[in-house]
């Protein structure tokens, strides 16, 4: 049963231990949960300045429904996933293409470039990793033909070829 709390505050009391669970309305959660399918090997870059590892991904997640006038409707979104430290390490060495997975990360925009020509980029800082496909030589030989076909407009890293990331 809810406590009367000041404006933004929400406690719960069914216990000690849950009292520790406090939820405040005027923080943020940026929180993004994906479940999806590669639909390119990872692309590993090295940061400018420490030389730490980016990898990054292209993820693919559908949509299903039934339209009462035009039948099954699939929609695809494509995000851009990226990896950092160890999560990097394992991306690298483990997905493919095709692979499926589950992440958890945060929105982040990036922007780089001059006053009168920004460019940004948003995508999922990746900081849980879960790899849902089964271990499999075979499976890795003919990870294309599980694999979702890519719009011509998914591949958009050379778009951003300037960004500062190499």
């Amino acid at each position: 049963m809810p406590i009367a709390a000041p404006l933004g505050i929400v406690i719960v009391e069914s216990g000690a231990a849950d009292r520790r669970n406090v939820i405040m309305a005027n923080r943020g959660v940026n929180k993004v949960i994906l479940l999806g399918r590669l639909g390119a090997d990872p692309d590993v870059r090295f940061m400018p300045n420490n030389g730490g590892k980016v990898v990054a991904v292209r993820l693919a997640t559908s949509e299903i429904w039934n339209d009462p006038k035009n039948g099954k409707q699939e929609r695809t979104e494509w995000h851009r996933v990226v990896f950092f430290k160890k999560l990097a390490d394992t991306a690298e060495q483990y997905l493919h293409k095709g692979s499926q997975i589950y992440i958890e990360g945060r929105l982040r925009t990036q922007q780089w470039g001059q006053a009168h020509d920004k460019r940004y980029r948003t995508e999922i800082a990746a900081f849980e990793l879960q790899m849902l496909d089964r271990p499999n030589a075979s499976a890795v030989a003919n990870s294309s033909s599980s694999s979702p076909a890519a719009p011509e407009d998914a591949d958009w890293d050379d778009e951003y070829s300037d960004m500062p990331i190499h």
